[in-house]
């Protein structure tokens, strides 16, 4: 049998850590990684066109499945165009390892064409960055990277020059079972006991959920109705805590809606499950505060706490839950939940009449339509921007489907990259990228890889010629918008000149029929919809500064914020109160 190299090790550790396709553009140095994915059956290797796709797709993959991606990029620009879909991996949480070659390993230091750090330029986007410059440091470097990745939740880099590559791997390597999966934290008897008495000893309760509250809805729910709190949300809890909840409150922060904002602030414990909450302004200041999360370093970098604990929300509230006394008392709970209905009410009856006739389109419109007409088990991937809002507003979460985005790096063009590495995952399973124009026009060369692998995302461009939340901010600022906008553009002519089907919106009894046909193509899809630019959101809480700045900055502007289907929800929920 023929002696390993180095690339060809690499190969094998990705493939014994569950990962099946490698994402990247072929370079130079990264040909010897390259040919060993060829060689390999387990593992593809997926030819993206802008490595930032690669990185995105990679840490989308991630987020589906749980599993460790992987990406790579050749020496100098190829793998500098990675790091931004890293660090939206990285500050995801999502296990991602990353491939940065270098340029041939006697020539480092000396300013060689090409030449990068890469050991250095992605220390702050990942656990672990180090630089192979001696096959003996194979395979345990590669290992440490993909235990970092996985065990932390972020990713890992190896930096591997591509004369390195391709030298024989060392005899009698030292290789091990190698972490996959990462263990549930329960928090110390001592600091449940803590909780406990907290708990009980507060009149009003309130729950606050993040994306760390996956797999603990059914915890959630029953220490909810223990002691009759309302549960609130931010934009990555949305769809691990909304669906089946008759405590749902909504949604807080810049995109907020309903009461979710009142319950937080008027309650006497605010409980923080599992988010990393960045507004600080719309957490009380003046309210007794616990955070529990499984990361240490997030307990108390928000506000000031009187408790911290460390723990996963499912495991500290399987403790917690059979410590506390049931509260009878449900009064603070029904008063926030009419008040999330009658929220709720006032931006229906306030922004959606004649909604299906207005044209240009009302993005929340499309939004809804999409809603509608979309697949249980969808996965959405959300663009950056006002994408943002009409996802968190009017996109049903069941448990089933999932909604990806840049939530917490906040980068644009995010949508079509991850849904390429979410459609990988499951060809079978509807993948639907809502873009913005001018998200989707950043990274638009990507759509040629859906046509390459006939990958069947749904494309669903907002085409409002601009770029609507960069408006929003400066017209809160007091500014006039001054270069948010984009040229008029067919995105639908550009998909078909690409090979795949394309169609152009821009009346509202057209959408219903485009999105379904689209939806029915065997194959990729895009529907340009041209929606009113107009249309913007705002907060739930709005201060005077914003206030003032709105009204120096025009006198006449449309602020549409429907919330679809919640508004059903909050009235199920009001029909459950019991009445004397």
């Amino acid at each position: 049998m023929a002696k390993q190299n180095v690339a060809e090790q690499f190969v094998d550790i990705l493939v014994r850590a569950g990962v099946q396709r490698l994402y990247g553009v072929v370079g130079d140095s990264l040909n010897p990684v390259v040919d060993a994915v060829r060689r390999n059956p387990a593992i593809d290797w997926v030819h993206v066109r802008h490595e930032e796709t690669a990185a995105f797709a990679a840490g989308a993959e991630a987020q589906i499945t749980g599993r460790l991606g992987a990406c790579a990029g050749s020496c100098g620009p190829g793998n500098v165009h990675l790091i931004n879909g890293l660090y939206d991996a990285h500050r995801s949480m999502a296990p991602v390892l990353a491939l940065a070659s270098q340029i041939p390993s006697a020539e480092i230091g000396s300013g060689f064409f090409q030449e990068t750090h890469p050991d250095r330029l992605f220390q702050e986007c990942s656990h672990y960055s180090e630089l192979i410059s001696t096959p003996k440091q194979m395979p345990r470097v590669v290992q440490t990277a993909v235990q970092h990745a996985v065990g932390r939740g972020g990713v890992g880099v190896v930096s591997l020059p591509g004369d390195i590559a391709a030298e024989p791997a060392p005899e009698r390597a030292f290789e091990h079972a190698i972490v996959t999966s990462r263990p549930t934290v329960r928090p110390g008897d001592e600091e449940v006991e803590r909780l406990a008495r907290m708990v009980d000893e507060a009149r009003t309760v309130t729950l606050f959920c993040g994306s760390g509250a996956s797999g603990a809805h059914a915890e959630v729910m029953q220490f909810a109705e223990r002691v009759k709190a309302p549960v609130g949300h931010a934009l990555r809890g949305k769809e691990w805590i909304q669906f089946d909840n008759p405590y749902d409150v909504g949604m807080s922060g810049l995109l907020g809606y309903g009461a979710a904002y009142e319950a937080t602030n008027e309650c006497d414990l605010l409980l923080l499950l599992g988010t990393d909450f960045p507004y600080q302004a719309f957490l009380p200041s003046d309210k007794k505060i616990v955070q529990v999360d499984v990361r240490p370093e997030h307990l108390g970098r928000r506000s000031k706490l009187d408790l911290a604990v460390w723990g996963d929300v499912r495991e500290t509230l399987r403790c917690l839950i059979p410590e506390v006394r049931v509260k009878n008392d449900r009064k603070f709970l029904d008063r926030m939940l009419k008040k999330h209905a009658d929220a709720l009410e006032g931006v229906v009856k306030a922004y959606t009449r004649k909604v299906d006739k207005h044209i240009p389109i009302h993005p929340e419109y499309v939004a809804s339509v999409l809603d509608d007409e979309a697949t249980d088990d969808a996965v959405f991937t959300v663009d950056t921007g006002m994408n943002n809002v009409w996802a968190a507003r009017y996109i049903t979460p069941n448990g089933r489907r999932r909604i990806i985005g840049s939530f917490t790096h906040g980068s644009m063009a995010n949508a079509l990259p991850q849904a390429i590495g979410a459609q990988f995952t499951d060809r079978g399973r509807q993948v639907i990228s809502m873009s913005g124009d001018g998200g989707f026009s950043m990274l638009m060369g990507d759509f040629l890889t859906l046509v390459k692998y006939d990958l069947p995302v749904k494309v669903v461009v907002f085409n409002n010629s601009s770029l609507s939340m960069v408006e929003l901010e400066m017209l809160v600022a007091g500014m006039p918008s001054y270069g948010t906008a984009n040229n008029e553009t067919d995105y639908a002519a550009i998909a078909r000149a690409a090979g795949a089907h394309g169609v152009r919106v821009e009346k509202p009894k057209q959408l219903r029929g485009a999105l379904r046909d689209a939806f029915k193509h065997d194959g990729p899809a895009l529907v340009d919809v041209v929606t009113d630019a107009n249309a913007l959101s705002m907060p739930p809480k709005i201060s005077a500064e914003m206030v003032t700045g709105f009204a120096t900055s025009a006198s006449k502007i449309v602020l549409d914020g429907g919330v679809g289907r919640m508004v059903q929800m909050a009235r199920s929920n009001l029909r459950n109160i019991p009445r004397p």
